[in-house]
């Protein structure tokens, strides 16, 4: 009895490890196969239930991942015979049946995540079900981590995610990288679709870096087909600069670090190099765009021995023109409190306040700019507020200890 559940514990651990690792490229490589997104996606969850009996009982194989993906393809096979509706050519399935036969092995798996990506971020669909869809497919976040992304119901959600799968069944949309002449038409929904999945990785913490690192690698293969491209370059020195500082974001206590109080000895100097000299190359082409912004607005914090915050209000002030959305103008008006323009940053706060009033930062950078001007009780409220809308505990702590500073 000890021995069966200690290998049921051995077999949930691996898999739980394949599955944050690899579910991605295992989710892409069975939809190359089977050109339909929720057979892919039913095929491998089967597949982990059986892993979860099997590699209990017999250990682990010697491909964790390979074993996944022949048994997916097994399931697969066994839906298409089973259903009279899918109307699958014999020819098909003789080809699947083929692919479930090799003996795959991890590095033998083909890395169809690009493909997907530019699958999922297709023009036909809509700019929140592309998101949506990557970040459930590629990265593997539930249809409710995806609601609470968005701030949607989860059966909002689960509902948009099946139009977006039929849509793409639909239509024919081709699971393949689009041709140079289509590169323009999809580039920027792919960008920005991989900067919300670094930003979601980003925004949940430690926990979530995986997705940060997903990201990275998705530009990085973006880069790789794209070469000489400033806005890939841009996105990927952004991702890059950013990143490169998590280590240094929490204490060991689990805390939130400002990052002004950061410790830059953990921060990734190899990764701010290579960022910094990305950017310097995209910049190098003279054609500016708001990914080479924020990359240049990062690497101002990460250069020198403090945030170059001058250069900061200026590169938002380019930013805004390019992106006039109210969370830039948010952020350029914290730059504005960093330089001693106080009145100026209450202003634009102010003015903000009706189109952020449901945006928690907003009310953590108003209660951090009233506080420089000496409005107490404004101040507090801000932070009350802010603390209340706070996703994570680690958020809320470090903002109710600015706010007890403030009431001593």
């Amino acid at each position: 009895m000890a021995g069966a559940a200690s290998g049921a514990m051995a077999a949930s651990k691996a898999l739980d490890a394949v599955m944050r690792a690899d579910r991605g490229r295992l989710l892409a490589a069975l939809i190359a196969r089977l050109r339909d997104f929720q057979l892919a996606e039913e095929a491998l969850q089967e597949a982990s239930a059986s892993a979860l009996g099997h590699w209990g009982r017999n250990g682990l194989p010697q491909s964790p991942q390979g074993w996944l993906l022949r048994v997916a393809l097994r399931k697969a096979i066994d839906r298409i015979r089973g259903s009279a509706r899918e109307g699958r050519r014999a020819a098909d399935l003789a080809r699947l049946a083929g692919d479930e036969a090799d003996e795959t092995e991890p590095e033998m798996i083909a890395d169809e995540r690009l493909r997907l990506i530019f699958t999922c971020c297709h023009p036909a669909l809509e700019p929140k079900s592309q998101v949506a869809l990557t970040l459930r497919t590629l990265c593997g976040l539930t249809t409710a981590e995806i609601a609470a992304n968005f701030l949607d119901q989860e059966a909002t959600m689960g509902q948009r995610l099946s139009r977006a799968k039929a849509k793409i069944a639909q239509a024919g949309i081709p699971f393949a990288v689009p041709g140079p002449e289509d590169w323009p038409a999809r580039l920027n929904a792919v960008l920005s679709v991989i900067y919300l999945i670094f930003n979601t990785g980003y925004t949940r913490g430690p926990g979530r870096r995986d997705l940060c690192e997903e990201a990275i690698y998705q530009a990085r293969m973006v880069n790789a087909l794209r070469p000489g491209d400033p806005e890939v370059e841009g996105a990927l020195a952004l991702l890059l600069i950013t990143h490169a500082r998590a280590r240094a974001r929490v204490d060991g206590a689990g805390q939130m670090v400002a990052l002004a109080e950061q410790d830059r000895g953990l921060w990734d100097r190899a990764a701010i190099d290579e960022g910094v000299g990305l950017l310097a190359q995209a910049m190098g082409r003279a054609a500016p765009g708001p990914y080479q912004i924020k990359a240049a607005i990062a690497a101002c914090h990460v250069i020198g021995e403090a945030a170059d915050w001058a250069q900061i209000v200026l590169l938002y002030d380019r930013l805004l023109v390019l992106e006039p959305t109210p969370v830039v103008a948010l952020n350029r008006a914290v730059a504005l409190a960093e330089v001693g323009a106080l009145g100026p940053a209450i202003e634009e706060l102010q003015r903000l306040g009706s189109e952020l009033a449901d945006y928690q930062p907003y009310y953590a950078a108003l209660a951090e700019v009233l506080r420089r001007t000496g409005d107490r009780g404004p101040a507090l409220t801000a932070y009350a507020k802010a603390i209340a809308m706070a996703a994570k505990p680690q958020d809320a702590a470090f903002l109710e200890c600015r706010r007890r500073a403030l009431l001593n």
